[in-house]
């Protein structure tokens, strides 16, 4: 018993105490986990592993679906009206006429205008707008649509100064213009 008590004590006095034995330790250490993750694990093929390749290329799209990119779809979705309501066309031409005619007249007759025609959110939006600033005075040719979804249109009126630009929705298919921008050419 005196022997175990002095190898004990010489391990944790001397040997443990120099980098000799803290690299013997770290050692022991490291092999022994790698000995209980072998015995843990149980034996593997040699084709199992990082380096086994796949007999067949990995796909995560069905290559029969089709096509599901933006880019395929070539037919613009359809502007849907309610019956009896104006088309999205009408409706920028109005806007159109409005916004140019409000040179003449004051800006709560320009507003009481453009009410009607547009949303909740941009009539406010112009609510502190002067008529004076509309950067044009005519409009130069027949406006062109770019529909975006069912519910969503986008039309672009040439002017004698540049191109306005609307946003035009109708969630319940009443069309009301949502936003305009207008493009110095």
């Amino acid at each position: 018993m005196r022997v175990v008590r002095r190898a004990i004590e010489f391990l944790f006095t001397r040997a443990l105490r120099s980098r000799l034995g803290i690299a013997l330790a770290i050692g022991v250490l490291v092999v022994g986990v790698l000995g209980a993750a072998q015995l843990f694990s149980g034996s593997a093929g040699p084709t199992t592993g990082l380096s086994n390749r796949p007999s067949e290329p990995i796909t995560t799209v069905d290559p029969t679906a089709g096509d599901d990119g933006v880019v395929g779809s070539t037919t613009p979705p359809s502007p849907v009206t309610r019956p009896g309501t104006p088309t999205p066309e009408q409706i920028a031409d109005r806007f159109t006429a409005a916004w140019l005619g409000g040179r003449g007249g004051g800006a709560d007759d320009w507003h009481a205008a453009l009410r009607p025609l547009s949303t909740p959110e941009l009539t406010e939006e112009l609510a502190g707008a002067d008529p004076a600033g509309v950067p044009a005075e005519r409009t130069t040719g027949e406006s062109s649509l770019r529909p975006r979804t069912e519910s969503f249109v986008e039309v672009l009126v040439p002017l004698d100064t540049g191109r306005l630009r609307l946003e035009l929705v109708a969630p319940d298919g009443q069309w009301l213009v949502d936003a305009v921008d207008w493009e110095r050419t």
